[in-house]
């Protein structure tokens, strides 16, 4: 009874990949090449500085699903993708490892925030948090710089460009230090990204163990 009424939140008519109609947020087609998509072991990458627990690879239909997040406005794939992060935490048994978690959000600028309507890390971790009851935190951490698009830069490019891109704000100030910090996203690429915003936290303190990401274009091998 718990799942089906927690799933009615993301019932919707149509498919927002292919506009057929769905019982879920997608129909039975793309939910099936969506699964394939999906990491066997997603704690694949749960090691070294940063570790990450990621949901699937970055291509085929994961890549057509996020950007129908993104720019389509298609909000409630973002929730559905968050609980079947969750899922993937919970089966990796990271819940009895970490009990107690602030979850954060990679922000976005003000004005791509203002653009795009929503943040598509922050709906991901209210999906997470909603299957893990992990406490969410979406306001403790901002983005003060606008920066480029990062896909056409170098990694020294992207380092430079992120460099002090990140703030903590007094949401998360006052909150107990003790607490350690699960960063979220929707793509992990080179982790410039969730690398500069773990170095913003940690200079105050806070003890960042990861981040969770629905994709990453890393493969296994590296």
């Amino acid at each position: 009874m718990f799942w089906k009424s927690l799933l009615s939140l993301f019932l919707r008519d149509n498919c927002p990949m292919c506009q057929r109609k769905a019982d879920q947020v997608f129909c039975l087609d793309c939910q099936r090449q969506l699964n394939q998509c999906q990491f066997a072991n997603p704690t694949d990458f749960w090691q070294g500085d940063l570790p990450l627990l990621v949901w699937g690879k970055y291509e085929q239909a994961l890549k057509r699903a996020i950007a129908a997040l993104k720019y389509d406005k298609n909000p409630q794939i973002g929730e559905i993708m968050g609980f079947w992060l969750g899922q993937k935490w919970s089966e990796a048994k990271l819940t009895q490892k970490y009990p107690k978690l602030t979850v954060i959000p990679i922000p976005l600028h003000s004005q791509k925030l203002k653009q795009r309507g929503f943040n598509q890390a922050e709906l991901i971790a209210r999906g997470f948090c909603r299957f893990t009851g992990y406490s969410l935190n979406n306001k403790g951490l901002i983005r003060i710089k606008e920066t480029e698009a990062l896909f056409n830069l170098n990694p020294e490019q992207r380092k430079k460009e992120l460099d002090q891109a990140f703030a903590i704000t007094k949401h998360l100030a006052v909150k107990n230090k003790t607490t350690p910090i699960l960063l979220i996203d929707d793509i992990y690429t080179a982790g410039t990204t969730a690398k500069e915003a773990q170095k913003t936290l940690k200079n105050q303190g806070f003890s960042v163990i990861g981040i969770g990401a629905i994709s990453t274009t890393k493969s296994r091998s590296n």
